[in-house]
Order: structure tokens, then C-alpha cells, then sequence
């Protein structure tokens, strides 16, 4: 044996000792719990938080009434996708349809789009629905069943919640261009995802 490999044994054998011994790639265990560990996917995971905070965004945008609904719509469509993908526990690949759900939320907040109450309801409908699934299927999954996805709508219910509330007590002009430059944000960022997951591999 070298000098060479002599110097290299002890860091190999520190780096095999720091190896993890499981891997999560889609759910962030805080060894709280289940609840928590739902709190914690919806959190950290952008392709969930941004369409809804956008979404609360246009909500808030749009009045108390579009907050209001919003406010049930989403978490309710969120929790029967959830529970659909809970019984069928397998998770679709839909990447990009999820990032270009907040390229459009994103989009509909820069531009302060006058949607009527029913249309956002109707959104909020169509984004619960598609984000709920492949989060239920990972709490399966992940064997955190209802609860892990009850933390996540409990979540979601808070965000929207403070967010469109936000919005909507928002009288100052530059407020009102603070939240439709969040808004544009949000739409770069879906538009920066959805091209890496058309990447080719």
C-alpha cells in the first residue's frame, strides 16, 4: 500500500461511516410525528407552497368574498385529492403540470386579473385537486396515512387564510405592486421548473 492510499483510508472510512442509512426523497421526517411531517412537506416544498400562496394572492386580490371562498375551496379539493391519492398510493409523474399550475397563478397575480368570485373558486377547485393527489400518494407512501395529510391541509388552510387577508386589507398603490411583483416572481420561478422538468435526461 502507498503513502498515498494510507493518507486517503481514514477519510474513506469517515465518509462510509456518515452514510445515511435510509434515503428520503420526498418527504421531510421530523420525527415529530405524522401531523408534523405533513406541515413540514408542504413547507418545504415549492411546487405545493407557491401555487397556493399565489393563488391566496389573486384571492385576497380579487376581495374578501374570492378570499372567503378560496379560504374552504382549496384545502377542501386539496384533502379529496389527498385522500384519492392515498387510496391509490401511486404517484404519477406530473411535474410539469404542477410548475405550470403556478407559471398560470403566478401570471394571473402579476397581471391583478379581474376574475369573478366563482372563477377563483373554480381555480382553487382545479389546483387542490392536482396538488392534493401526488400528496397523498407520498403520504402513503411515506406510511403517514390521513394525518401526515391532515397536516398539510391544516397548513394550507392557514396560508391562505393570512395571505388573502393580507391582501385584501392592502389600500396603499405600492402594496398593491408589491403583490403583483410577488406575483411575476412566482410565474419566473414556475417558468424556471417547468423547463428543467422538460429537460431532456
Amino acid at each position: 500500500m502507498t503513502a498515498k492510499a494510507v493518507r486517503r483510508a481514514p477519510a474513506l472510512a469517515a465518509g462510509a461511516l456518515l452514510l445515511p442509512a435510509t434515503c428520503h426523497a420526498h418527504l421531510v421526517t421530523t420525527g415529530l410525528g405524522p401531523f408534523y411531517d405533513g406541515v413540514s412537506h408542504f413547507a418545504l416544498t415549492p411546487e405545493d407552497f407557491l401555487p397556493a400562496l399565489a393563488l391566496a394572492l389573486l384571492a385576497g386580490q380579487r376581495g374578501s368574498r374570492s378570499g372567503r371562498l378560496a379560504l374552504f375551496a382549496l384545502p377542501a379539493a386539496w384533502l379529496v385529492g389527498g385522500l384519492v391519492g392515498l387510496a391509490l398510493s401511486t404517484i404519477s409523474s406530473a411535474t410539469a403540470l404542477t410548475t405550470a399550475s403556478f407559471l398560470a397563478l403566478g401570471g394571473l397575480v402579476a397581471a391583478e386579473a379581474k376574475l369573478p368570485p366563482a372563477w377563483v373558486a373554480a381555480l382553487a377547485v382545479v389546483v387542490g385537486l392536482l396538488h392534493g393527489y401526488p400528496n397523498g400518494a407520498a403520504m402513503a407512501q411515506a406510511r403517514a396515512g390521513a394525518l401526515g395529510l391532515t397536516g398539510i391541509v391544516a397548513t394550507l388552510f392557514v396560508l391562505v387564510a393570512l395571505a388573502s387577508a393580507m391582501v385584501v386589507a392592502i389600500r396603499a398603490p405600492w402594496g398593491r405592486i408589491a403583490v403583483r411583483v410577488s406575483g411575476s416572481w412566482i410565474a419566473a420561478i414556475g417558468l424556471l421548473l417547468l423547463g428543467w422538468s422538460l429537460r431532456p435526461v
